[in-house]
């Protein structure tokens, strides 16, 4: 329930730190052509430090929700599921399996016999006359 909690937050996190950074003045303005006067709501500077607080805010709080969704995704997958299975259970894991080394002699190959040998030769001979 953690974990998506704070998925959740990180959703929100990031639109509204994309929100705070596209308000911005640029040198292209940005949206903020869109926000209409609104030196008046945040102060006499305008809006130039309230964004810039309230971008660097959103942003440390992203970068903290992001090393404890790390954290936590990280502790739960040091657990495998096999695991989960023998701690309910209550059953040994199995050892592990270990394949006894077997000889294989490769099938003897006996070379030909003088005789046959002989015996082929002169078949090539007769065929041949």
């Amino acid at each position: 329930m953690t974990a998506s909690f704070l998925l959740i937050v990180q959703i929100v996190l990031v639109v509204m730190l994309v929100i705070a950074v596209l308000l911005q003045k640029s040198s292209s303005i940005g949206l903020g052509a869109y926000s209409g006067s609104n030196e008046s709501v945040f102060g006499a500077k305008g809006p130039a430090s309230f964004l810039a607080k309230t971008t660097f805010t959103i942003g440390f709080l992203f970068v903290v929700n992001t090393l404890a969704l790390g954290y936590v995704y990280s502790s739960a997958a040091a657990e495998s599921v096999v695991d989960n299975i023998v701690e309910k259970t209550n059953i040994a894991a199995p050892a592990a399996i270990i394949p006894v080394a077997t000889k294989i002699e490769a099938p003897a190959i006996a070379a030909p016999s003088v005789q046959e040998q002989n015996n082929s030769t002169e078949a090539n001979s007769t065929t041949q006359k």
